[in-house]
Parts: structure tokens; sequence; C-alpha cells
């Protein structure tokens, strides 16, 4: 499930919504594509989240920056370009 909601993120930076709001929305893949770093922050608001994935032999593992990991996964199920 993780893998297929990081599959919609394009690299780079998107303007996105989620919840009624805008957001910029960054991905850049690491070391071959073992490790991404998502980064979104409202546009003229307040609200950030921010991930790290790291894709290894039993899958990915998401790590949160000082955030629940529900937040990032909501984020991640309800963008939308």
């Amino acid at each position: 499930m993780l893998e297929d909601l990081l599959d919609r993120v394009p690299e780079g930076w998107s303007a996105v919504s989620y919840a009624g709001r805008r957001y910029g929305l960054t991905r850049t893949t690491h070391t071959d594509g073992r490790s991404v770093s998502l980064f979104a922050e409202e546009l003229g608001g307040p609200d950030v989240v921010s991930a790290n994935v790291f894709r290894l032999s039993g899958g990915a593992q998401l790590r949160p920056c000082e955030m629940p990991a529900a937040k990032v996964v909501a984020f991640l199920e309800g963008w939308k370009a």
C-alpha cells in the first residue's frame, strides 16, 4: 500500500490540493530509488507534511518527521493534482 501511495507522487515539486487547501509537494529520490524524501508545505498557511521512506528488502518503511505516521498516510491518500 505504501509503495502505491509513494508511486503516485511525481519527482520534483508539484502544486497539489488536500483537504480544500493548496500545498507545494516535493519528492526527492535518493540512492537509486532506495529512499525517498517527501515534503509538503501549505501555500499561504502553516501546515507541513514531511517524511522519508526507505525501500528495504522487507518492504517500504515510513519514517515521518516529527508528526504521526497517520498524518503522512492521510495526506498521501488524499492529495490531488
